[in-house]
């Protein structure tokens, strides 16, 4: 069997900022990775980075943390699939012993279940620390598989993996229930500096925000999503950090909200799905570990600290491109021009 060298395949890369980040989890002035070859988003992110420092900052929440698997087991038919169901339901202690078998950082948190047909689906929801978890999670899921098959013989296998997780796919699932962390950044910016900075005003994105994000993703059939562009910033800022950068499908199902308050503008991206982690796989590259310890997010934190910290500041990042390309496609020919400027 022929062996092939392992190579690399650059993506240029730069810094941008620094954009001023408030909150429990951050409370700092950082500046963002991002490797791209779209080269007109490091401008871009970098005026909303500008514009969200002199506004006082982005306040940043993180709402929830969980990684998922889901298995897929098979009874004689749906009343044998309920029992088992209702049985496992009421044993997550039982269950965690298995869990702690496979890991010290996973812990089996929560349960959801479909039945169809005979056919039972079971989506397991773990914490993993500071991993992004996948492979955490489906060790953790093969063990509690193999005990459920030894505790319920009216069940059999049939995946590890069932897609009620769901990896790496557009569903509705895991914005109803979340897949990663769930992270909420908001910013308001004075209406004088939304004019000077962004050359727009607080109704005019408002106004774009409702007619092309709303309006306009609802007629196109997305799911769980209204956004102009958030795949764009996570995909720079997973390839910077050593992240598993198929899980933007997921990560860009995220929402934009924002308000005319009292004459300035309220800016917030809600972002239920962010799968990020500070250490695992991906994270040995020399420029992985010299960009997560720029962030402030290989320090010696609670288990699960530096994660939390490197979502929030992901999600932050969002939101500076967000507004960036909003605020442009408020004003006929701008985004094109800034395209043929930095890429032709």
């Amino acid at each position: 069997m022929s062996q092939h060298k392992i190579s690399q395949a650059p993506v240029p890369m730069r810094l941008v900022g620094p954009v001023r980040i408030v909150g429990d989890v951050v409370d700092d002035s950082v500046m963002l990775p991002l490797a791209t070859y779209e080269t007109t988003l490091w401008p871009s992110v970098g005026r909303g980075a500008r514009v969200a420092t002199l506004a006082g900052g982005i306040q940043a929440t993180v709402l929830d943390e969980r990684m998922t698997r889901s298995i897929l087991l098979e009874a004689g038919d749906a009343g044998q699939a309920l029992a088992a169901w209702q049985s496992l339901s009421a044993r997550k202690e039982d269950m965690n012993m298995v869990v702690r078998e496979t890991s010290r950082f996973a812990r089996l948190i929560d349960m959801h279940h479909q039945i169809v047909g005979n056919m039972l689906y079971v989506r397991l929801e773990f914490t993993t620390g500071d991993a992004a978890g996948h492979n955490m999670v489906t060790l953790a899921a093969e063990k509690l598989q193999d005990w459920l098959l030894t505790e319920y013989p009216a069940l059999k296998y049939t995946s590890i993996s069932a897609n009620y997780c769901t990896d790496k796919k557009a569903t509705a699932v895991n914005g109803i229930l979340g897949r990663g962390k769930s992270v909420v950044c908001e910013l308001t910016i004075p209406r004088d500096l939304c004019e000077r900075r962004l050359k727009t005003t607080p109704e005019a994105v408002v106004d774009l925000n409702i007619k092309k994000n709303l309006i306009g993703t609802m007629l196109a059939g997305g799911i769980r999503s209204a956004n102009a562009h958030f795949a764009n910033m996570l995909l720079a800022f997973y390839l910077a950090t050593g992240q598993d950068a198929a899980n933007i499908v997921e990560g860009s199902q995220g929402i934009v909200h924002c308000e005319v308050r009292d004459g300035d503008l309220y800016f917030s991206v809600s972002l239920p799905n962010l799968i990020v982690g500070s250490v695992g796989h991906g994270k040995g590259l020399g420029f992985v570990e010299d960009n997560l310890r720029l962030l402030g997010c290989k320090e010696d934190r609670e288990p699960g600290g530096n994660a939390r910290r490197l979502a929030v500041i992901c999600a932050a990042s969002v939101l500076c491109g967000e507004l960036s390309l909003l605020a442009a496609q408020t004003n006929p020919g701008e985004l094109m021009a800034a395209h043929v400027k930095f890429e032709r």
